[in-house]
């Protein structure tokens, strides 16, 4: 039975099938080797080390050639950097479209009230314009970042403790300086530690520290242990709960996992109120993730058509001939068809690929 996904809840079948368990795996039954390769780490990232770094580390320690991180953090902050493992590196796009939750010291230059600074606080909250820093990876242009909250914590001295719930591709430091010039005298940022990336957080979900996971891997090759390792490292699945997902039919994933896109006959549930143009994850019915598709027509028009195109598939993460081939190669490609796309996928990552 497949682990239950928020994003595969609620769903509408709109034809009945079975799954075939010789291929492929449940994502919480994945083998270790499969779960390096389909697995996500959320690093407590320490101080000091720049956040390809770690990803450099997360290599080591588990011996795979493939890591990635979403968001980056300085070398000085800490705190939540989810990492994907193998090809599950392709996932980690979608948790862009959540919000990030950062607790920041800032340094006045001068002494500011409370009242002014929770008053400033309030200015600095909803839609700002920001342009990225001369350091910053991304191209230097006015955008506009939303921040949802922004609260007061404490203060000593000349230091203001203070969190806040923004958009992904926000500046922070930006934030605090730009604060201190509206105070004149200026503002810098001491600390930074991230606490929340979409559906991720530090309270709700814990973290993983870098000597922990060492740890774990040490006991699961010595010591043939995997308790501890999958303990830390979860399905890749698990940073998708930010978009709605559909599940197909086993004989439609290689076809897919080759390029093809996704024909009305190989759905078998999908949202009620889907959206033509909508980005969804497209599932099996074990509920592993076969990658990122565009909806290119709506549940009434699937239900009501026996073929045609339904989804075309943005982004593949399932290694092709996991499961068995069951299609005739027309030399159809998802690249062949163009759906009005609601989310860019590579504009997004492109736009937040640094952002404190």
């Amino acid at each position: 039975m497949a682990m239950k996904l928020p994003q595969l809840e609620n769903l509408v079948r709109v034809d009945d099938d079975v799954t075939n368990d010789n291929y492929g795996h449940y994502p919480d039954k994945r083998p270790i080797e499969d779960l390096l390769e389909y697995g996500l780490i959320l690093v407590d990232k320490p101080p000091g080390p720049a956040s390809h770094e770690v990803v450099a580390w997360v290599k080591r320690i588990l011996e795979i050639e493939k890591a990635g991180h979403s968001g980056t953090l300085d070398p000085g902050a800490t705190g939540l950097l989810p990492m994907g493992l193998g090809e599950g590196t392709k996932a980690l796009s979608v948790l862009l479209l959540g919000p990030k939750e950062y607790f920041a010291l800032a340094r006045l230059h001068a002494h500011a009230s409370k009242e002014k600074m929770t008053g400033l606080m309030r200015e600095f909250s909803g839609e700002i314009y920001q342009r990225p820093p001369q350091r910053s990876s991304v191209r230097r242009v006015t955008r506009v970042r939303t921040v949802f909250e922004f609260d007061y914590l404490d203060d000593y001295d000349r230091l203001v403790l203070m969190r806040i719930l923004c958009q992904a591709g926000t500046y922070i430091r930006k934030i605090i300086y730009d604060i201190g010039e509206v105070l004149s005298p200026g503002a810098t940022m001491v600390e930074l530690r991230r606490t929340r990336v979409s559906n991720f957080s530090e309270q709700a979900d814990g973290m993983v520290r870098l000597h922990d996971l060492a740890d774990a891997f040490y006991r699961y090759k010595h010591n043939n242990d995997e308790e501890k390792l999958r303990r830390l490292i979860k399905p890749i699945e698990y940073c998708l709960e930010g978009i709605r997902g559909i599940t197909i039919r086993d004989t439609a994933v290689d076809a897919i996992c080759h390029g093809a896109p996704l024909a009305v006959p190989g759905v078998i549930a999908l949202p009620s109120d889907l959206r033509e143009g909508e980005l969804v994850g497209v599932y099996t019915l074990k509920g592993e993730v076969v990658g990122l598709g565009q909806a290119a027509m709506t549940k009434e028009q699937i239900e009501q058509n026996v073929k045609g195109i339904a989804f075309v598939m943005k982004r593949l993460i399932m290694k092709p001939n996991t499961y068995p081939k069951a299609w005739k190669s027309k030399g159809v490609q998802a690249s062949d068809f163009h759906v009005k796309t609601e989310i860019d996928l590579d504009k997004l990552e492109s736009e937040n690929s640094d952002e404190l």
